[in-house]
């Protein structure tokens, strides 16, 4: 396994810090992964281990304020910065493998980045696979709430609000432990700007769904505390892809690559990929 790092220029001058591991053969097909709220695309060794010896290269950016990447912790101007950092990063690809098959990977806040990208972008994919999706929040918002929010994001925007919690991300107390002791890892309050946008970009992704249809998967834990897991079947439901699949898995939480179940699901992924790399070859 070989791995390469640097970094790409991005929205409103930032610097964006991107790796990727390559398979020391040739490479198969290519996995983008958008990763979630304060943490950084390094996490998902999991991933890396099951899929770059078997012929992936995997490819890994860290969004603007997170990880090695410049810009505010838990802060965003707009949520479209992602979509558009991770747009710009999914083109960078194709040039670098032009003619292999590419599959988007988009976990928790990543799912819902990734959602919004494929809202516009999803020619030259083969497929998307998104891991506990950030399409609904955990619990039901009052409209008080949400009228204070959005006064604070106006005019607060950088006020910390809400703590980014640690201990719902896996049921494995090593995972946790790690992810509290990782110092890429943002352990401050999500901004009232951040906080707003995110809401927003559930709301138009889950108004808009009907515009994805290309092939898609989506891994769930059921018993997922950070997001609610009703998300991943409201959005399943709503898009338009005629070749889909929902799998939830019962008692998991959150990080489902980082669960005691993770070879279960890994080897799910890894069946749905492989299926959709022989259609495409004809096997």
């Amino acid at each position: 396994m070989q791995k390469q790092e640097g970094f790409l220029a991005g929205v409103r001058g930032n610097r964006l810090y991107h790796q990727r591991w390559l398979p020391e053969g040739g490479t198969k097909a290519g996995l983008v992964v958008a990763h979630g709220l304060a943490e950084h695309s390094g996490r998902y060794g999991n991933l890396i281990d099951r899929f770059v010896p078997k012929g992936y290269a995997v490819y890994g950016i860290d969004h603007v304020g997170h990880g090695k990447s410049t810009g505010q912790r838990l802060y965003v101007e707009r949520f479209g910065d992602y979509a558009d950092s991770l747009s710009g990063f999914l083109d960078s690809v194709r040039e670098l493998q032009p003619g292999k098959p590419l599959f988007l990977v988009g976990h928790s806040m990543g799912g819902l980045i990734a959602a919004l990208t494929l809202l516009d972008q999803q020619g030259g994919l083969s497929g998307a696979v998104l891991s506990g999706p950030a399409i609904k929040a955990p619990g039901d918002l009052p409209p008080a709430v949400l009228r204070i929010g959005r006064l604070l994001s106006r005019l607060c925007p950088r006020l910390g609000l809400v703590p980014v919690s640690a201990e719902g991300v896996s049921r494995d107390p090593r995972v946790v432990e790690a992810y509290i002791n990782d110092p890429l890892v943002s352990r401050g309050r999500i901004t009232a700007r951040l906080g707003m946008e995110i809401l927003a970009a559930m709301a138009q992704v889950r108004r808009e769904a009907a515009r994805i249809t290309l092939p898609l998967l989506i891994v769930q834990g059921g018993a997922d505390r950070l997001v609610d897991p009703a998300g991943a079947r409201l959005f399943y439901d709503a898009v338009a892809s005629a070749d889909k699949r929902l799998i939830l898995y019962e008692g998991l939480y959150h990080e489902v690559f980082n669960e005691p179940e993770r070879h279960r699901v890994l080897t799910d992924v890894e069946q749905w990929l492989e299926a959709h790399l022989n259609r495409e070859q004809g096997g």
